[in-house]
This record gives structure tokens, C-alpha cells and sequence, in this order.
């Protein structure tokens, strides 16, 4: 008897997740390589959720560092934390202006909360999501660490903190290649002289890096058969989708350039229509409603990332 109730009651606490506080499964916030715990079953899934991670506690020497909209909780130095810090900010203005219809929700909000470690070792040291994570947003906080080492040291930390807005400012529905599209067009976006610039691709953030080694033939349907290409009714879906476990880049390679296209591809002119996508649920359905037959906009789309991987290419 127990177990039948159980049973009944996993649908209710899978829809109720959100209401919970739980922020959607953390799986999906995770970043180069997230997406291996979303391929579980709902069952271990189910189970997993249960035993929602805690937040860690706050390093010793933590200091807390406010911006207009943010609090940093951060053991990163004042010039590392301010530059971060520079760098979200300059985010949630470019994402108010892209999505103007989610700025009413910002006023009055209160700021929004980061954890920046100082460098990569601390931040594995005290991660909560995948062991493989280098940033990941547990609502209502996203962490990252500062990349010294790289020529961009916030892209991880801009990826998370989109997913931050999408659900805490505009609270759009969850569809996980619409919120990884996201997380990927914002968090790989240039900033030049302190504005981000939504589109502007920064070969210096995950994946833009990865284009040089997407291989795409120019046959579509090949590509497909050989496993260089995950079909976007599979993408979009999850269904008959090639394991993410196996092809994470490929995954979010193609999560980003499908947004990328959607917003910019063939003069922006589906850009309207997803942004309405975008706030009605990313489904198949709306998709093929709003955008275009999935079949058709698949091949525009593989033609616009095949030019991407050309033009990353040709700066290299």
C-alpha cells in the first residue's frame, strides 16, 4: 500500500517541484557538463529530488559584495568580485532589454544572490550538483568560480545566473533546450565596454570553443545517421534522443546555435516568434505553430551553424 502511494503521488511531486522551491532538478543547471543526471528515469529521478541537495555554507572569510541587483557572497578578491560582478549586471540589463516584457517583474525585486569562489579547487570543494559541474544555479543562488586562468573569467558564472533570471525574474516556462539555448546565447555573448551585446559571440566562453571541433558534412541526413547531428524533434523533445551522457558537447553546441539562429538567422525574422515560444513552453507543438515545420527549419539551421563553425574557424 505504501509503495502504491508512492507511486501516485511521484506525478504530483514532479509538477509541484517549482512551487517547492526546488528550482526544476539541478541537472540542469550545471555547465560544460551538465545534463547527465536529466537522462535518469523519473523514478531515480523522483528519488533524487527527494533528497534535494543542500546549499553549502558560506567559506570562511566570506564577505558579502551588493551590486544594483545582485549580492555576491564571494572569496574571490575585491578586483575579481568586481568584475563579476560588472559582468552580471551588464547581463540583467541586456536581459531586460531582449525580453521588455519581464522588466515590470524586476522592480522592486529583491537582488538576486551569487556564490563566487576564488578559483576552481575551491569550488569543487564544496559543489553540490554533478561532480563534473563548473557552475550550477540551486535556487535560489547561482555558484561559480572565478577562471583566472582564462581570457574570459565569468562566462560559467553568466550561464548560471541566466538561469536565474528565467526563473526568478521572468519565470518562463521550463523546456530544457530553450533554457540551455539560453544559458549558452547569454553566457557566450561579448561584453564590450561594459555592455553585453546578446548575439555578439565570444569564442572565449563554452561551447563557442567547441565549434572547431563540431564536424558537419553538409549532408544533413547523413550526419544524422552517423551521430554528428542530434535531430531537432529529439532536441526539442528529448524523445529517441542520442544519450547526453556520450555527446554533451554536441548537445549544447547545438542548444546554443539553434537559439542563436532563432534569434539572428535569415535577418532575425523568427525572433519575435520565439520570443513568444520562449514564454509559452518550448514544446514541439509550439514550435512548429510559432517558428515553422520542425523538418524545414532544421535544414536553415544546420546551414547557419555549418557558417558559425566557418567563421570560428577562419579567426583561428
Amino acid at each position: 500500500m505504501a509503495r502504491d502511494r508512492l507511486e501516485r503521488l511521484l506525478p504530483w511531486l514532479l509538477t509541484a517541484l517549482p512551487v517547492l522551491g526546488l528550482g526544476g532538478y539541478v541537472a540542469w543547471r550545471t555547465s560544460e557538463y551538465r545534463g547527465a543526471q536529466a537522462a535518469q528515469a523519473v523514478k531515480p529521478a523522483a528519488r533524487h529530488v527527494a533528497r534535494a541537495p543542500s546549499h553549502p555554507a558560506p567559506l570562511l572569510g566570506a564577505r558579502v559584495v551588493e551590486t544594483a541587483h545582485y549580492a555576491i557572497t564571494s572569496t574571490a578578491d575585491d578586483e575579481q568580485t568586481r568584475r563579476v560582478g560588472d559582468a552580471v549586471e551588464a547581463l540583467h540589463a541586456a536581459y531586460l532589454a531582449w525580453f521588455p516584457d519581464v522588466t515590470a517583474r524586476a522592480a522592486g525585486a529583491p537582488k538576486l544572490r551569487l556564490t563566487l569562489y576564488a578559483h576552481r579547487g575551491e569550488f569543487r570543494a564544496n559543489n553540490r550538483s554533478s561532480p563534473w559541474a563548473e557552475a550550477y544555479y540551486l535556487a535560489p543562488v547561482s555558484y561559480a568560480y572565478y577562471a583566472k586562468d582564462g581570457p574570459n573569467p565569468y562566462h560559467w558564472m553568466l550561464h548560471e545566473a541566466t538561469h536565474q533570471l528565467n526563473e526568478e525574474v521572468a519565470r518562463f516556462p521550463k523546456t530544457r533546450w530553450v533554457e540551455e539555448g539560453l544559458g549558452t546565447y547569454f553566457g557566450a555573448s561579448r561584453i564590450v565596454d561594459g555592455r553585453l551585446r546578446p548575439g555578439a559571440i565570444d569564442g572565449d566562453a563554452y561551447p563557442i570553443w567547441w565549434l572547431d571541433r563540431t564536424e558537419l558534412t553538409g549532408d544533413l541526413d547523413a550526419d544524422i545517421g552517423a551521430g554528428r547531428w542530434i535531430p531537432i524533434r529529439a532536441l526539442i523533445t528529448g524523445r529517441d534522443a542520442p544519450s547526453i551522457h556520450s555527446n554533451v558537447n554536441r548537445y549544447y553546441v547545438q542548444y546554443w546555435s539553434l537559439t542563436h539562429f532563432l534569434f539572428h538567422g535569415d535577418g532575425g525574422r523568427h525572433a519575435d516568434a520565439y520570443r513568444r515560444l520562449i514564454a509559452e513552453g518550448g514544446t514541439l507543438k509550439h514550435f512548429e505553430r510559432l517558428i515553422g515545420p520542425a523538418d524545414r527549419v532544421e535544414r536553415d539551421w544546420y546551414r547557419y551553424l555549418q557558417a558559425r563553425i566557418a567563421e570560428s574557424a577562419s579567426r583561428n
